[in-house]
Parts: structure tokens; sequence; C-alpha cells
């Protein structure tokens, strides 16, 4: 197949999102298919309306020949008209690749539904959808009328080269309790939620590794260096690292306790399987899909997304009863264990595709 994908920035870009359209397409490459990569700029979202407009982009994919044209659904503001025109041009399907919609992210009233009508317009306009969780599926099907064919690949959490032998034991052991946060230093993430509860904790007890990329959304991640800054119990136990490749992040994840993301809302959560892949306990919130990966009080915990509070009382717990991470820490394996690998995902997603380009071709003939 020839299979066109629509992606706004890098491919190379650092989140889950594109982790898995990255992974899809080295599959999809790999398997002797031919992708070619359609890259739309980064702008504000009302600059991305424009692009449905753009007569340049509407050639490139009339005459780019594809049996198929996937489409990552961050793109929703720049081809929700794009698309109406495109289909009255050429016979062919378009996939979305759902990660999460826009109006399950925390905003206001209005902005929510503003985004709802454009996300809807755009949802309307595709023949099919994959999902990166039964969570996302449920979301869509809220905005929507979804009778469109679709497949549920869950993401996978063996991008690691190796993984070095576990100790379930290091959870139990003496000493300050290390915490990992891994992110984009973005608001929707929960770092400021986080800081906010181990404000809370006894000082001398505990350190926090903060890793994620601050040029995503400098202004808050200005916002939370400060915060560290003025807080001296803070000061002395937060580290920032930065982004990190896989090999450093991979020593991060072998040396910590818990790992801790009160995302505010995830379509999925790769970071928390891939942290459960090293034995580490995570710790995230009820909004969104988490609760697919992490069972509370078994391999992690659940707490209400905001809630500084309730997870400052869940670290104090920790703290007054290490072992109790000794027994998540096998837990967190197990699970990572059910959870297929890329290469079982991606090859899912690899039929469903065949099977959509397919069935488009018996009906034009």
């Amino acid at each position: 197949m020839k299979i066109g994908l629509i992606i706004y920035g890098s491919l190379e870009t650092v989140s889950g999102g594109y982790l898995y359209d990255r992974k899809l397409v080295e599959h999809l490459r790999a398997n002797g298919h031919l992708v070619e990569i359609i890259s739309l700029p980064w702008r504000d979202y009302l600059e991305h309306l424009k692009d449905n407009f753009d007569g340049h982009l509407l050639a490139r994919l009339i005459n780019g020949r594809f049996d198929i044209i996937l489409q990552d659904e961050l793109n929703h503001p720049s081809l929700f008209r794009m698309n109406q025109t495109l289909k009255t041009e050429i016979q062919v399907p378009l996939v979305s690749i759902v990660h999460h919609l826009r109006v399950d992210e925390p905003w206001g009233w209005f902005e929510r539904w503003r985004y709802a009508q454009v996300e809807k317009a755009y949802l309307n306009t595709v023949d099919g959808f994959i999902f990166n969780s039964q969570t996302t599926k449920a979301s869509v099907e809220k905005l929507i009328k979804n009778e469109k064919s679709n497949v549920v690949a869950l993401p996978a959490g063996d991008r690691f080269a190796s993984v070095p032998d576990i100790d379930f034991n290091r959870n139990a052991e003496s000493g300050k309790l290390k915490l990992l946060f891994v992110g984009n230093l973005i608001e929707r993430k929960g770092l400021e939620v986080l800081l906010n509860a181990l404000r809370q904790l006894p000082a001398g007890k505990w350190e926090l590794d903060v890793v994620g990329d601050p040029a995503v959304d400098p202004e808050y991640a200005e916002k939370c260096r400060q915060l560290v800054e003025s807080i001296p119990r803070l000061r002395t136990a937060v580290r920032f690292f930065g982004p990190l490749d896989n090999d450093q992040l991979a020593i991060r994840f072998s040396m910590n306790h818990l790992f801790v993301v009160p995302s505010l809302y995830e379509g999925f959560g790769i970071v928390y399987l891939e942290a459960l892949g090293f034995g580490l306990p995570a710790v995230a919130t009820t909004a969104g899909a988490a609760g697919e990966i992490i069972t509370d009080g078994e391999n992690g915990f659940l707490v209400p997304a905001k809630d500084a509070n309730k997870l400052a009382n869940v670290l104090r717990s920790v703290l007054n009863d290490r072992k109790q991470l000794a027994d998540m820490s096998q837990n967190a394996l197990k699970t990572f264990e059910q959870f297929p690998s890329w290469e079982e995902s991606c090859a899912k997603i690899e039929a469903f595709l065949t099977q959509m380009a397919e069935n488009s071709k018996s009906k034009t003939v």
C-alpha cells in the first residue's frame, strides 16, 4: 500500500502520541508499505483552521495516489473542511488515529464548546478510526454516532532495548523515597499539582527527578521552576533533567521507587506502562484511560485530577509503609507483561488498514 500520514511538525516529536505514530510508520515500512509523511507546520488553533483552504495541500493529497490516508486526530482543526472537499475528488479511505480528543482536556465551558464543534465536524468526515484505548473510543462515541470501521490497538511499553534485572525489594529499602516524573512540562501533565502535594510532605524524606521538555510550554515550565525555587524543601529535593534519550530514561526508571504523573487527562498514558515494565508502581489520576493500566492499590494508585491534597495523602502513606511498594513492584511487572508488544499492536493496525484499502478498491471496481 501507499499510505499518506498527516501530522503536525516532526515525527520525532517527543510525546506518547508521536511515539505511537512513529512505531506504526516503522512497522509499515518494514513490511513493504510506502509511507509518505505530510507535515503541517505548528501554529495556534485559529491559524490551523486556515489549512482547510490550502490549495497546495489539497493538490498534494489528490495527486499522491495513496491507497489510504492516515490523519493524526491532533490535526483535526486543519482538516475538518479539507476532508469534505477531498472526498469529492478521490475515493480513498480517510482514517484517523485518535490518541485523545482535545475536548476532553480541561477547558472552560466556552473553549470546550468551541473545540467540540470543530472536532465533531472532523470526526464525521473520516471513514475509520484507530483508537489507542477503549476510553478514547468511548469518548469519540459520546461526541458522534460512530458506526465507522475501527480498531482498538493498545500502545506498548517495550521500546527500550534492554531492561535490567528488577530488584523488587528496592522499594522496601530505608532512606529517601525516590520519585520520578516523566512528561513534557505542560499543564496537562500535572507537575504543578505534584509539587504542591510534595510541599506538604516532611523534608528530607523524599526526592523527585523531573524528566521532560520545558520548551513545549516555556511559561508553564518556568512557573514550576519558580515554585521549586521558592520553597526550601522543594529546592533541595527536586532535580530537573530535561528530555532524555531512551538509554538515559531507562536509567531513571531503574533508579527510582515510585512513578508519579498526576495528569489532568490521558487518552492512554504509554509512560505509565513503560514504568510498570521496570517494576515501578505508578501514580496517575482517574481522568482518562490510566485506569486501563493501573489498578488502585495493586500496581499503583489513582487519585482525582488536580487534587494535590489527595495526592499528598497517597505519597504520605507510601512514606509510612515502604514495604507495600515491594508487592506493588511485582504486580507492576505482571501488568506490563499482559499488554501487547509494539510489533503486535502495529500488526493489528496493518491488518485493519489493508482491509480498509481492499474494501475501498472493491467498491470502485
